[in-house]
């Protein structure tokens, strides 16, 4: 596959975007959260909350969709400003980055993430900070291949009345 062509999310993608991200959701996390919970997603309702979300959007959040080579969406991702508990920061957050799983390992997830640091680079901030599951060793991996490291910050996330820890991982950036 040839590098993807990624651009900001429109209304249209809203219902491609919501399967990518529930079927991410569904791939990625087997094993780690409750499967009651990742059988109950609905790409339905997650459509209709990426269109609530794209409609009320000031632009300080930014949805970033890559096109495959027919023009199909292929993976979503999503970074706005980092928040230290109702405090925003110089810094931002890479709030989501799903890739289809018939695309995963093709570049996609590098592009969208390349571009999420140029834009946020572009933008001033200091640094990149995602979360990710403690034991989701595969996005791990990846973001650490792409310069991320783990910071030593932890947070519990709970999902179903399940905890499940999550580390902070951090990428200095240009301005």
């Amino acid at each position: 596959m040839r590098s993807p062509r990624i651009r900001e999310m429109t209304l249209a993608d809203c219902d491609r975007v919501a399967e990518i991200r529930v079927g991410g959701w569904r791939g990625a996390y087997r094993g780690l959260i409750p499967q009651s919970y990742l059988d109950g997603l609905s790409v339905e309702e997650d459509a209709e909350r990426r269109r609530e979300h794209l409609s009320r959007s000031d632009g300080s959040v930014v949805n970033l969709v890559a096109e495959g080579t027919g023009g199909e969406l292929v993976g979503w991702a999503c970074h706005g400003p980092y928040r230290e508990g109702d405090v925003l920061t110089d810094d931002a957050e890479l709030y989501a980055l799903y890739v289809h799983p018939d695309h995963v390992g093709r570049g996609v997830g590098r592009a969208l993430l390349a571009e999420s640091v140029a834009r946020c680079s572009a933008a001033g901030h200091g640094r990149l900070l995602l979360w990710v599951l403690k034991e989701n060793d595969r996005a791990r991996r990846f973001y650490e291949r792409a310069g991320l490291r783990a910071d030593g910050a932890q947070e519990p996330f709970e999902v179903a009345g399940v905890v499940v820890p999550e580390v902070r991982y951090a990428r200095p950036l240009d301005r």
